[in-house]
């Protein structure tokens, strides 16, 4: 068997279609995940049980619930009760939703990491408690949980081929269709492994970085 260059030349204009649908995902998914998982952890200390109790049977449903299984829910039964996303909507929300429970813990473990001081600080200046959590302990707590969040990012990008049982036509789905149509295997999937490889691997060495600088 050679290797074909003209093939994967023929690849490339979906190979770059995939990209661009892959990193948007990852890109939109990461927020959601990020802002979701922020508010989960501020429900986690909730004054009231009736917040903190809802609030983590929600989240570890979620959190122990396999992610394609959550695909196949917000693709599929939703539109029964008349909600209806596109594919690429509907897996970037699930994406996004699926790591929110994940992060959540990265920033529950980040906020009780906050000496106990800084609260009584807070309290004592009668600081009202939107000024306490994102002027006093959040900048804190995220400093810490910074490269723990990154390690978030990469893992949802190697999960984001699993929109593809949905339609979405990321990466691993773009070099599927090539080789549906051209039956060649090896360069579209050799292509689509050497990209995620060139994404996750600047990645975590970024991570890595930040984890020095961070925290120390």
């Amino acid at each position: 068997m050679t290797w074909d260059w003209s093939a994967v030349a023929d690849f490339m204009p979906r190979f770059w279609d995939g990209v661009f649908i892959t990193l948007q995902i990852l890109v939109l998914g990461s927020l959601i995940s990020f802002t979701l998982g922020l508010v989960w952890a501020i429900g986690f200390r909730a004054p009231t049980r009736f917040v903190r109790w809802p609030v983590n049977v929600v989240t570890e449903f979620i959190r122990t619930t396999p992610l394609l299984v959550q695909l196949f829910f917000l693709y599929f039964v939703l539109p029964e009760w008349g909600v209806q996303f596109s594919a690429l909507t509907t897996g970037t929300i699930a994406i996004g939703l699926h790591y929110s429970t994940y992060t959540a813990q990265v920033y529950r473990a980040g906020i009780e990491a906050v000496p106990a001081g800084q609260w009584e600080a807070a309290k004592a200046l009668s600081l009202p408690a939107h000024r306490t959590w994102f002027a006093v302990i959040l900048p804190q707590a995220i400093r810490r949980i910074t490269p723990a969040l990154g390690n978030y990012v990469i893992a949802m990008l190697k999960d984001t081929p699993l929109l593809a049982a949905i339609g979405v036509l990321e990466m691993l789905q773009q070099s599927r269709l090539e080789s549906a149509s051209t039956f060649q295997y090896t360069e579209p999937l050799t292509v689509i492994g050497i990209a995620f490889i060139l994404i996750a691997y600047p990645a975590s060495l970024l991570v890595r970085t930040l984890e020095r600088r961070l925290v120390r």
